[in-house]
């Protein structure tokens, strides 16, 4: 007998699924912790990424703004090189048997397993209300990635114990309903390398949470006034100063090439080099970097029609997968439908 463990999701297809929350502009936080990985995801497995508009709901209770936000959630996804021919893009809601799916979970789930929840905890802790809908979040993103048989997940650190809630309810769905069946993937956290953790103009982790975000599209005075705003020490001007400590050079080192990092570095160690040069420098990076897609997103701006057309279609696919696993789990626990 071989001792080399079974992979439980051999009999199923690869497929990558995630989600990102309409709850406000999307910032360098969303771009280089997802957006940029979602992106080369995409190009090489089959997936799924949805803009997940129910979760907003757990926060956000401004109806034109849950509209604005959800529809500039494309605009970016497309401005920044997301393909819909490659994959699928579109809104939660446009897939109802997520909830059906998240019903049956909730039959399933411990209180108590919800009431260790970290992420719960700490929203509650910043300030958040402690609503039903935060408090079930986990059940409701098991759910989303399940009802597209997702095998892959990419997650940042503070999703980690979510997934680890949504492996436990596939894995005890199929003890309870499988017969000796896998009914459901039990997915696995896909960790990329690169993930950055981006510091926020305060130092702090870039979260709309905190109120210390530079948008990925922040451009013109705004942008110069957010980047300006970045905290520093005092170290005068002239003498040298440390860049592995410095919130701009953090920053600077997710935009420049080698070379360009290097030189700076140089700069900041050498003395007469001040925060305000560094600024300076990390502005010009970032109005490069993103130049291209932000006139794509100008063009797509214009052209709303097509961006309700790709998440249109994006809808459909994702409802026709999610029909195919609501399928399969309504037969393995005896609902009947009759239409």
């Amino acid at each position: 007998m071989s001792d080399t463990p079974t992979n439980p999701n051999a009999s199923f297809s690869p497929i990558v699924v995630s989600g990102i929350q309409p709850s406000g502009t999307l910032h360098l936080g969303n771009y280089f912790g997802a957006i940029r990985q979602h992106i080369a995801l995409h190009d090489a497995f089959e997936s799924y990424f949805f803009i997940v508009n129910y979760h907003a709901l757990t926060t956000l209770h401004d109806p034109e703004a849950l509209r604005t936000y959800s529809f500039d959630v494309a605009l970016d996804y497309l401005a920044l090189g997301f393909d819909p021919e490659k994959s699928s893009l579109f809104l939660q809601s446009d897939v109802p048997q997520v909830n059906e799916l998240a019903w049956i979970f909730y039959t399933l789930t411990p209180v108590s397993q919800l009431e260790k929840g970290v992420s719960y905890k700490d929203k509650v802790a910043q300030g958040l209300g402690a609503n039903a809908g935060l408090f079930n979040y986990p059940i409701l993103q098991a759910a989303d990635i399940l009802i597209y048989g997702g095998t892959r997940v990419p997650v940042g650190a503070d999703q980690k114990q979510n997934l680890e809630i949504c492996r436990d309810l596939a894995m005890r769905f199929n003890d309870r309903f499988g017969s000796g069946e896998m009914i459901l993937p039990v997915p696995e956290p896909y960790i990329l390398d690169d993930v950055a953790v981006v510091p926020g103009v305060d130092g702090r982790k870039m979260s709309k949470s905190y109120g210390n975000t530079i948008g990925i599209f922040d451009e013109g005075k705004a942008l110069k006034k957010k980047v300006m705003s970045i905290v520093t020490d005092s170290t005068p001007l002239e003498e040298p100063k440390d860049p592995d400590t410095c919130n701009v050079f953090a920053l600077i080192r997710l935009f420049a090439d080698d070379a360009k990092r290097e030189e700076i570095a140089a700069a900041y160690r050498a003395g007469g080099f001040g925060y305000g040069h560094a600024k300076k420098e990390l502005l010009g990076l970032i109005i490069a970097y993103f130049a291209e897609a932000r006139e794509r997103r100008h063009e797509l701006a214009n052209n709303p029609s097509y961006v309700e057309d790709v998440l249109r279609e994006g809808g459909r696919k994702g409802r026709e997968q999610a029909e195919v696993w609501m399928t399969r789990v309504r037969e393995s626990i005896g609902l009947i439908t009759t239409y």
